[in-house]
C-alpha cells in the first residue's frame, strides 16, 4: 500500500498579493484547491492513504479534506510553529510510520506547491532496481537560480546537488521522492528541529552515505509559488482538473 506524504505547510508569502484567504496549497484552480488536483492525479495511480503536513491555515486544509478523501484515509502532521520543509517532511514521516504500523515499504513524498507529471510505477520500478533509499524524480529546467540542479552518475546516482549542464537545461528537483522510511534512521536530528529538505536533509543524508538516485521524467511541471506560474496552472492542470 502506498501511502503519500504532502508538505503543505508553508506560508506562501509570494502568493498573498493572488491568493490571501487560503493557504497556498488550497488555492483555487479551475474551481477546486489545487491540492485537490494533486491528490487526485496521485490516488489515480494507487495512492492508498495520505499524511498532510500541515501547519499555516491548518484548519482550512482539514475542514476540506477531513478524516478521509475518496476512500483514502487522511491523517495530519501539524507543526505548530514552522519546521521548513525537511522538518515537516520528518514528523509527517513518523505519522506515516505510526498509522501503517512501521511499514518498510517506501513512501511517496511530494510537495505541497507543484504538481509533476510523473508515473508512480515507473518510479517505484526504478527505486527497486537501484535498491535506492531515495528517488527523486527531476524535469528539465532553464531556472538554474530558481530549482536545485542535479549531477548525476551514469546509473542515476545522485553525485551532486549542483548541475554542472547548461547544455540541454538543468535537471532540477521536481518536489516527487519516494523514500524508504528505514533508511532516515541514518539521519540524526532531533523531533521539531527546523530543517530544510533541500539543504539539510539530502546532503546530510548523502554524507551518512544513503542511496539517492535521480530519475527524469518528460511529464508537465508546474509550481504555483509564483503569481506568474499560478495565473498559467489553470491551462496546464486542465486535463487533470476535471
Amino acid at each position: 500500500m502506498t501511502t503519500a506524504i504532502v508538505l503543505a505547510g508553508g506560508l506562501g508569502t509570494r502568493l498573498r498579493g493572488v491568493v490571501s484567504d487560503v493557504p497556498k496549497p488550497m488555492a483555487p484552480i479551475l474551481g477546486r484547491p489545487f491540492l485537490a488536483v494533486q491528490l487526485d492525479y496521485w490516488i489515480e495511480q494507487g495512492v492508498k492513504r495520505i499524511v498532510l503536513s500541515v501547519g499555516y491555515m491548518a484548519d482550512v486544509i482539514r475542514a476540506h479534506f477531513g478524516s478521509s478523501y475518496r476512500d483514502c484515509p487522511v491523517d495530519y502532521a501539524l507543526e505548530a510553529t514552522p519546521l521548513g520543509t525537511g522538518g515537516g517532511m520528518l514528523a509527517a514521516m513518523r505519522v506515516a510510520q505510526r498509522v501503517t504500523d512501521a511499514s518498510p515499504a517506501p513512501v511517496l513524498v511530494l510537495n505541497g506547491d507543484t504538481f509533476f507529471e510523473v508515473s508512480l510505477d515507473a518510479l517505484q520500478r526504478k527505486h527497486q532496481d537501484n535498491t535506492a533509499d531515495w528517488s527523486m524524480a527531476l524535469f528539465r529546467s532553464n531556472e538554474a537560480g530558481r530549482y536545485m540542479g542535479l549531477t548525476l552518475a551514469p546509473d542515476g546516482q545522485v553525485i551532486s546537488t549542483r548541475s554542472e549542464s547548461r547544455e540541454l537545461g538543468v535537471l532540477a528537483n521536481g518536489g516527487v521522492y519516494l523514500i524508504s522510511p528505514q533508511a532516515l534512521a541514518k539521519l540524526n536530528f532531533r523531533d521539531n528541529q527546523v530543517l530544510s529538505l533541500e539543504d539539510d536533509l539530502i546532503p546530510a543524508f548523502q554524507s551518512a552515505g544513503g542511496r539517492m538516485y535521480g530519475i527524469p521524467f518528460d511529464g508537465r511541471f508546474i509550481d504555483i509559488g509564483v503569481p506568474s506560474d499560478y495565473q498559467r496552472a489553470a491551462t496546464l492542470l486542465q486535463p487533470f482538473a476535471a
